[in-house]
């Protein structure tokens, strides 16, 4: 299996599932936004789906 290399943006994240959710008849807050977009993101850490990579900006 080869890798690739795959950018997630939690705040991508919580506009996918505010999106989604509006559709459904759901208004989330923006703070519930944000908890489900972090729980996401840890859920495909939990599973190996994408490895966590920090990189240092150069400002």
């Amino acid at each position: 299996m080869r890798e690739i290399e795959v950018f997630i943006d939690t705040e991508e994240i919580a506009e996918f599932f505010y999106q989604e959710l509006m559709e459904r008849g759901y208004i989330p807050s923006e703070e519930e936004l944000e908890e489900i977009a972090d729980i996401t993101f840890e859920y495909l850490i939990s599973k190996s789906i994408i490895a966590e990579d920090w990189e240092e900006e150069n400002l």
